[in-house]
């Protein structure tokens, strides 16, 4: 797998994975199957910032990852 996920984007997800699993595990019982989902969107957002690869990006031909040379 390719780098395209880095700097701040990377960042920005690992962030937002973390907050949104904490919520889901916290509150997201109480908000019926919802949780279900913001599991997956923590799970996604976490992995594809961990990992420095998202599919989608390199799809739709996105790169954040600076690479020195």
């Amino acid at each position: 797998m390719k780098c395209n996920v880095g700097g701040i984007d990377r960042v920005i997800r690992i962030l937002a994975g973390s907050i949104i699993g904490v919520y889901a595990i916290w509150w997201g019982p109480a908000t019926g199957e919802w949780h279900l989902v913001l599991y997956a969107v923590a799970a996604i957002a976490l992995a594809t910032g961990l990992l420095k690869f998202c599919p989608v990006s390199s799809l739709l031909g996105i790169n954040t990852c600076q690479v020195n040379k």
